[in-house]
């Protein structure tokens, strides 16, 4: 059954909601990429975002599903390089939102869990969400890979689940009503800031020795 799941940042500056949330409408895996664990220690929130084998636990879903009701104007992201993802986040409090794409045409964001309050409800995140339907990009898992049942890559069949879920997102106009864009211009909500190369070898240094 669909379920509205409360967002908030960890200082409860940036609140909104999720709405209609279910195993059905949306897409759960946990991403083992460099680039999810450097946008982590970025943040200094690595230890709350990432597993043991630093993984993110990330639910992609249509971005329209999405409603900020408090503290837009502190809304931040950041692309780890230039045509990269981009990369949201509270600049109250580092807290993690999700990814999307660069433009709003594919109504699409990758909500990070740790923003999400799969509780509030009395259900727990697996009821929530529905169950992790697979590990991606477990080439760059952290340990022993023998520990985790993840692809070294995201396989088609991921693919094949999410892309018509956002492609008919798209047809029913859902792109105009992205919290991440304005719905007037299509402009982001914030100016997306390129990490400069120190910034990058100081959050890569940090990832690579955990």
């Amino acid at each position: 059954m669909p379920t509205d799941v409360p967002i908030a940042c960890s200082c409860g500056t940036v609140r909104g909601v999720a709405r209609g949330v279910s195993a059905d409408r949306g897409n759960r895996l946990v991403c083992y990429c460099d680039d999810c664990q450097s946008f982590a220690h970025f943040l200094g929130r690595a230890n709350e975002v990432l597993d043991a084998h630093g993984g993110t636990d990330i639910s992609q879903m249509s971005a329209a599903r999405l409603k900020i009701t408090k503290g837009e104007d502190h809304l931040a992201c950041i692309r780890l390089k230039a045509g990269g993802l981009l990369r949201w986040y509270t600049d109250c409090c580092n807290t993690p939102i999700g990814n999307t794409l660069a433009s709003r045409q594919i109504p699409f964001v990758g909500l990070i869990h740790c923003c999400m309050d799969h509780d509030s409800g009395g259900g727990s995140r697996d009821t929530v969400l529905g169950p992790i339907r697979a590990g991606v990009n477990g080439r760059f898992a952290k340990g022993d890979r023998s520990q985790i049942e993840a692809h070294d890559a995201t396989p088609p069949s991921m693919l094949l689940r999410i892309v018509p879920m956002l492609l008919m997102a798209r047809l029913r106009g859902e792109h105009v009503r992205s919290p991440f864009f304005d719905p007037e211009t299509g402009e982001t909500r914030a100016t997306p800031r390129v990490l400069t190369a120190e910034e990058r070898q100081r959050v890569e240094a940090a990832r690579d020795a955990r």
